[in-house]
């Protein structure tokens, strides 16, 4: 076949041809890059207020980009020595394997470290172009906000909106461009290119696990730093200019949340696109070729299959940008009801997209039904996001029991504000984990009875069935994740209106402008909360979705006849599981730890500061903020590593050490299964607790049971300060970690097999 007859789908494919589907989804992917770029130049065009608010914005931007170049740097070198044991591992001390994708080894290490180096580089400049972008629209909101609440809302969301597009448009280019990169350059069967470039899901998961644990580390020890020393010892307001953390304070609100979180949602996006099209090619090759008449027409239908995620993928972009650029605020409405509107429009536009998607590329013959229950699937997905929106709402707004009974406790002291808390903490995972479970069974009941079982020639019905039932929880999956542009647009704006606020805080602006930026501040912390509860909805569909795709890769690799069962009776499989649940404490207590040790560094800087220069509270000294931001910059990189390193190491050691005892694959599976379910429980008891704990002490300075500088209001700021670590580090870190288990898993699975 011709290069240009492939490239278009021409010769064989019609309306389903790889070409044609490849150009839709880099097409769009393109678009949404394009529409990135107009939003950002939109925001940069937008006014910068005064000289005092350009020299506090100034002053973050610096702390800000000197982090992230530190940052960087570190991941860059930690990632090629990894990649370089990547390729030696699979290219010298491997051997090959008949069951490899590949002819030969160094064939199949240069592809899957090609691909987790691809991975790694598109998360980090996605990562750096919305930091870039989100660090110079702080001070245009602010300064917005003093024309009107819909100026400022508008400048802050189209500037995460950057963050967004890029994070997801760099996610699908990046698949759809590997994809297309092995599918022209060599012969290997399409339905194999998946376990080529898992390596991608790898690296945006090695990044996004630096990236996230470093800047919640910075973010949470520069937090508690200031508080502590500010708030409770030196008496004085938050965002007060004479402290001298606070432009390491607001410098964290984007390293943590917007750099983070572009992160985590970047793996979760490439991570479930690879893993959904190995599920889609396994249900795919259960199809006879007689169905379609003749093995190409069957090919040609078995890759869109597989493509099915990135068409539903580039789609949601398309419905996000809608979604974006209609929020405008009506007169004095709730901003929050703004926002909630463009979500509703992004929502139901993927949805018609992700409906019309499902009839044409899940529509095979003999099987009339299948793709309205595929497409009820990602309705699913949508309102589990949905429900988990309102759950998160429950457990950490004010307005409700939970948060309500952490703030009555505080009237007797930290002591009863801890236990409070942690009593809050523990009840929290009960309604996210019911909400996952009925998405997980509806979604795969529904995929099973598709009829796809009942397609004519089918050798093996019950095994259909269950592949179409896992193909629909992965499609679950892709449906809870298709406005992810939308929410990341979301939660980078809540730390660009918290800048926002701190720069007219200290700017000393009149109070009508600080009343407008406390709206929006208001508006950004339940933003903030909101997609922290998506991202660990996302991460615990994605977790399940990915561990099938192991699975099925092992699968693979083992032969089709082969069936690999991970029984927990099995002595070394029952060691795996505890393992596996021991690694996600270990983690988590080390983060933790992470956030005290640099906050030490903090707190000893503040003190030393107001010892030096007396005047800094009397308001007749400036303090040395970059001093400090320095500080905390060097403090955060420094205990990262270990954390770090825990998380990626830990998964190799099992299966290399247990594949000696020949039990590889099925002890990692445990490892894996059983990492998944405790993490996902422990990131829901972390940021739910924590986030509880921040609005209770949020509650008493409305002036509730005596308001700022109250017995209750100090016990609050204890709590808040357990809770920060909680909250911003340790649990979106286990978002983050989760997936990384499964995508190294999936990147290492043939290391794992054989003795």
């Amino acid at each position: 076949m011709y290069l240009y007859e492939k490239l278009l789908g021409i010769k064989l494919g019609g309306l389903m041809g790889e070409g044609l589907l490849l150009i839709i989804v880099l097409g769009i992917g393109i678009i949404g890059l394009l529409a990135a770029y107009i939003l950002a130049k939109w925001v940069l065009k937008r006014d910068v207020g005064t000289q005092a608010m350009q020299d506090i914005s100034n002053a973050i931007k610096e702390g800000a980009q000197a982090f992230l170049r530190r940052q960087f740097k570190t991941i860059i070198i930690l990632a090629a020595i990894f990649a370089a044991v990547l390729f030696i591992g699979y290219g010298l001390l491997r051997q090959h394997r008949d069951f490899d994708p590949v002819g030969s080894s160094i064939g199949l290490a240069f592809w899957i470290t090609l691909s987790f180096v691809l991975g790694a580089i598109c998360s980090l400049i996605a990562g750096y172009i919305g930091m870039w972008v989100s660090i110079r629209s702080n001070i245009r909101s602010a300064a917005g906000s003093m024309k009107g609440v819909n100026e400022g809302l508008q400048v802050a969301l189209r500037g995460g909106a950057v963050s967004g597009l890029m994070v997801v448009a760099m996610s699908l280019l990046g698949v759809g461009g590997l994809f297309a990169l092995v599918s022209y350059t060599t012969s290997v069967d399409p339905t194999k290119i998946p376990f080529l470039i898992v390596g991608y899901g790898f690296g945006a998961s090695f990044v996004a696990l630096f990236a996230q644990l470093g800047g919640g580390i910075y973010t949470k020890a520069a937090d508690v730093g200031a508080d502590l020393v500010g708030k409770v010892e030196a008496g004085i307001p938050e965002d007060d200019p004479r402290n001298p953390a606070v432009i390491a304070d607001l410098v964290g609100d984007n390293v943590g949340d917007c750099a983070g979180r572009g992160a985590d949602l970047f793996e979760s996006t490439a991570a479930e696109n690879i893993g959904a099209m190995i599920l889609g090619a396994s249900m795919a090759l259960l199809v006879p070729d007689s169905v379609f008449g003749s093995p190409e027409a069957k090919s040609i239908w078995t890759i869109g299959v597989m493509m099915f995620p990135l068409i539903a993928r580039a789609f949601g972009i398309i419905a996000s940008i809608i979604g974006i650029v209609s929020v405008k605020v009506k007169g004095d409405e709730d901003p929050m009801k703004s926002l909630n509107r463009g979500y509703y429009v992004a929502v139901v536009l993927a949805m018609i997209t992700f409906g019309f998607a499902s009839w044409w590329l899940l529509n095979p013959a003999g099987a009339p039904n299948a793709w309205w229950h595929f497409f009820l699937c990602g309705i699913v997905g949508v309102l589990t996001s949905v429900a988990f929106v309102y759950i998160t709402q429950y457990y950490t707004e004010y307005k409700y029991r939970p948060t309500l009974s952490i703030a009555k406790a505080s009237r007797t002291g930290p002591a009863t504000n801890i236990i409070a808390g942690l009593s809050v903490a523990f009840e929290t995972p009960a309604l996210p984990i019911i909400t996952i479970s009925i998405a997980i069974l509806a979604s795969f009941f529904l995929g099973k009875s598709s009829g796809m079982s009942d397609i004519a020639g089918i050798t093996d019905p019950e095994k259909m069935k269950h592949a179409a039932g896992f193909f629909g929880t992965a499609v679950a999956t892709m449906g809870m994740l298709a406005t992810a542009a939308y929410i990341l647009a979301m939660d980078t704006f809540g730390p660009i209106v918290d800048n926002a606020g701190g720069i007219i805080e200290m700017s000393q602006q009149p109070e009508e402008v600080r009343t407008k930026a406390d709206r929006l501040d208001a508006v950004g912390n339940t933003t903030k909360a909101l997609t922290k509860g998506y991202a660990i909805g996302s991460a615990a569909l994605a977790a399940f979705l990915l561990f099938n795709a192991y699975l099925d890769e092992v699968r693979n690799y083992l032969g089709a006849d082969k069936v690999m069962p991970v029984d927990i009776t099995i002595p070394e499989v029952f060691v795996g599981a505890l393992l596996g649940g021991m690694l996600v404490f270990l983690f988590s207590g080390l983060a933790i730890k992470a956030v005290g040790n640099a906050a030490q560094y903090v707190i000893s800087d503040v003190r030393a500061q107001f010892k030096e220069k007396p005047g800094i509270l009397l308001g007749t000294e400036k303090p040395d903020y970059g001093r400090c931001v320095d500080i905390v910059t060097k403090g955060a990189l420094k205990q990262m590593i270990l954390p770090g390193l825990l998380a990626v190491l830990m998964p190799v050691a099992v299966g290399i050490v247990f594949r000696l005892m020949g039990k590889g694959p099925e002890t990692v599976a445990s490892f894996l299964m059983i990492g998944t379910v405790v993490g996902i429980l422990v990131a829901i008891f972390l940021n739910n607790g924590g986030g509880a704990w921040d609005n209770a002490k949020k509650y008493i300075e409305t002036g509730q049971f005596g308001g700022k500088r109250s017995d209750a209001h100090k016990a609050a700021v204890v709590g808040d300060t357990v809770g920060d670590p909680c909250k911003d580090t340790a649990g979106p870190s286990l978002h983050v970690l989760i997936k990384l288990l499964s995508t190294i898993t999936l990147v290492l699975a043939p290391l794992f097999i054989g003795k």
